[in-house]
C-alpha cells in the first residue's frame, strides 16, 4: 500500500492514498473584530504547533497573530509589512487574553497592559506559562493607537482624532460662524441650561433641527419670548452642541459630551448628529461600557450600536467579563430588551 503526502501551502494540504486525493480543513486563520477588539478562534492546536493568522485591520493598519508552542506558549502581534507600518509604525497600547474554547467558565489568562511601538513580528513577544492546548481563543483589545508625524514630533492618538479637514473655503466660513457664536453677534435667542444661559441664533437653529424651527414657527412661548429652555443639558455640553449646529465642534469635545449630544439629537430631531454619536460610541466598546451603551441603544433606537453590543457580549463571549454588572443591569433594564438578550443567549449558547 503506498501513502505521500503533499505539503501546497501553510493553509491546506492534499494526501493520496490508494490513488484518492483528499483535501484537508482549510486551517482556521480568520480574525474576527468588531469596534477595537479583535478575536482569533483556533479549532485544534497541537502540543508542538504554530500558526498564524490572517491580516485583519483595526485603526488604520492591518495586523497579524500568531502563536507557537514549545515549552511555553508563544502569542505575538504585528503589523502587516507595509509602507506605511515601517514609516509610521503603531505606538499600541492592548491587552491579550487567551482562553479554552467551549467550556462554560473558559478561565483566561490575561496579560498585563502593554504600550510600546510594533513594527515586525519580534517586538512583542508574550509567552504564556499554560497548558492551553485543543480549540483555543486568543483575543487583543487595543486601548489606544498612536502615531508619530512623518515629520517628527509628538506620538498622537488615532482615536478620535481622524476626521477631515475642511477645505480654505470652508475654514473661512466657519470661522464667521465661530465668531457669531462666540461673540453673539446679533444673536436673538437666549438658551437656559441647567447652570447657566447662552446666545444663540434662529435661523441657524431652525435650520438644524425641524423641532426648533417648530418653536419659532408656531407662535410657541419660545418665539414670543425667545427664549429656550434645555434644563437636561449643561452649559459645557450645550455649548458642545452648538458648536455642531455651527459647524465648530471640536474632536475632543464631542467625544466628551457625545452621550449628551446624543440625547439632544434624539429630542431635536439632528438626524446626522445622532448617527455620528451612534458611530462614535460604537468605537470604543469595553467592558467598562458596554451594558451603559445597551441601555443607551435601546432608549435611542440605535440598531447598530445595539448589535454591536450584543456581538461583543455572546459572539465575543465578553458576558463572562460583566457577570457581576449584569444583575443590576437586568433589575433596571426593560423588559423587552431583557427579552432580546435572552433570545441572544439562545441564539449563541447552541450544544456543541
Amino acid at each position: 500500500m503506498s501513502r505521500f503526502q503533499i505539503r501546497i501551502s501553510p493553509s491546506f494540504h492534499l494526501s493520496t492514498d490508494n490513488g484518492r486525493t483528499i483535501k484537508s480543513e482549510m486551517a482556521d486563520s480568520k480574525v474576527d473584530t468588531i469596534s477595537r477588539l479583535a478575536q482569533w478562534r483556533i479549532e485544534n492546536f497541537g502540543s508542538f504547533s504554530y500558526k498564524k493568522s490572517d491580516p485583519f485591520k483595526v485603526g488604520i493598519w492591518n495586523w497579524h497573530l500568531s502563536i507557537e508552542k514549545n515549552r511555553y506558549l508563544y502569542i505575538r502581534l504585528f503589523p502587516e509589512p507595509s509602507r506605511a507600518s515601517k514609516e509610521q509604525p503603531p505606538i499600541a497600547r492592548f491587552v491579550l487574553r487567551v482562553s479554552n474554547a467551549g467550556a462554560n467558565n473558559r478561565r483566561p489568562y490575561i496579560s498585563p497592559v502593554h504600550e510600546r511601538s510594533l513594527r515586525t513580528s519580534e517586538d512583542f513577544v508574550w509567552p504564556v506559562d499554560s497548558s492551553f492546548h485543543g480549540r483555543l481563543i486568543i483575543d487583543v483589545e487595543f486601548l489606544d493607537l498612536k502615531i508619530c508625524p512623518l515629520n517628527g514630533g509628538e506620538a498622537s492618538s488615532i482615536w478620535p482624532g481622524d476626521g477631515m479637514m475642511p477645505s480654505v473655503s470652508t475654514q473661512g466660513t466657519l470661522r464667521c460662524l465661530s465668531r457669531m457664536l462666540d461673540e453673539a453677534i446679533h444673536a436673538d435667542v437666549t438658551i437656559h441650561t441647567a447652570d447657566g444661559t447662552l446666545s444663540a441664533h434662529k435661523a441657524i437653529l431652525s435650520a438644524s433641527s425641524p423641532v426648533f424651527e417648530s418653536m419659532f414657527d408656531h407662535g410657541l412661548k419660545e418665539k414670543e419670548s425667545s427664549t429656550i429652555d434645555i434644563e437636561d443639558m449643561t452649559l459645557e455640553s450645550c455649548m458642545t452642541l452648538l458648536s455642531y449646529l455651527y459647524g465648530t465642534i471640536k474632536q475632543e469635545d464631542f467625544w466628551k459630551h457625545r452621550v449628551s449630544l446624543l440625547g439632544a439629537a434624539n429630542k431635536y430631531d439632528i438626524a446626522a448628529l445622532k448617527d455620528a454619536c451612534e458611530e462614535s460610541l460604537l468605537e470604543d466598546i469595553n467592558t467598562m461600557n458596554v451594558l451603559e451603551r445597551m441601555q443607551e441603544a435601546w432608549l435611542y433606537q440605535l440598531n447598530k450600536l445595539k448589535k454591536g453590543c450584543l456581538a461583543y457580549l455572546f459572539d465575543f463571549g465578553k458576558i463572562y467579563d460583566v457577570r457581576d454588572e449584569i444583575g443590576k443591569f437586568f433589575r433596571h433594564a426593560d423588559k423587552e430588551l431583557m427579552v432580546e438578550m435572552f433570545e441572544e443567549v439562545l441564539t449563541v449558547w447552541k450544544p456543541v
